[in-house]
């Protein structure tokens, strides 16, 4: 018995694990998903624009990409895959070592996951500057921290 609990105590200390950090000034929250998505309107088209990124193999990756029109900020590359929900979708594979997102009341910047819409514009002054990055957690630290 002494064993098992050493060993799942060992576990709990030095384990680590991927999950998806979000900073902004001085607060900070993790993500259940290893997927989120990234919507915000169009500063010049006044369109919906969406990213999708995915954490895997211990990275964060930019998955997919959804707009309606072809314009400025456009990807160069990917492939576009067929729809009929009115936006141009397209899947690529870019590996990001962070993402550094701005957010803006005027293009109600929102981070989204399975479970809920995160209005990154509500918690944080206007031109606010999140940090979005792939972080390995120690469980003890998993089982403790703030999850959204």
């Amino acid at each position: 018995m002494g064993s098992t609990l050493f060993t799942v105590l060992l576990l709990i200390l030095f384990i680590k694990i991927p999950v998806i950090e979000v900073s902004y000034n001085d607060s900070r929250f993790f993500l259940k998903d290893d997927q989120f998505e990234i919507g915000w309107i169009h500063s010049v088209e006044k369109e919906p624009w969406f990213e999708t990124y995915t954490l895997k193999d211990d990275s964060l990756y930019l998955t997919e990409t959804r707009f309606k029109t072809f314009g400025a900020g456009t990807p160069s590359t990917g492939k576009v895959i067929s729809s009929s929900d009115g936006f141009v979708h397209m899947e690529l594979n870019n590996k990001m070592d962070e993402i550094n997102l701005v957010v803006s009341k005027n293009v109600k910047t929102t981070l989204y996951t399975a479970s809920r819409s995160i209005p990154l514009y509500k918690i944080a002054p206007d031109h606010e500057t999140f940090v979005i990055k792939n972080k390995k957690l120690p469980v003890w630290q998993i089982i403790r921290g703030d999850f959204k």
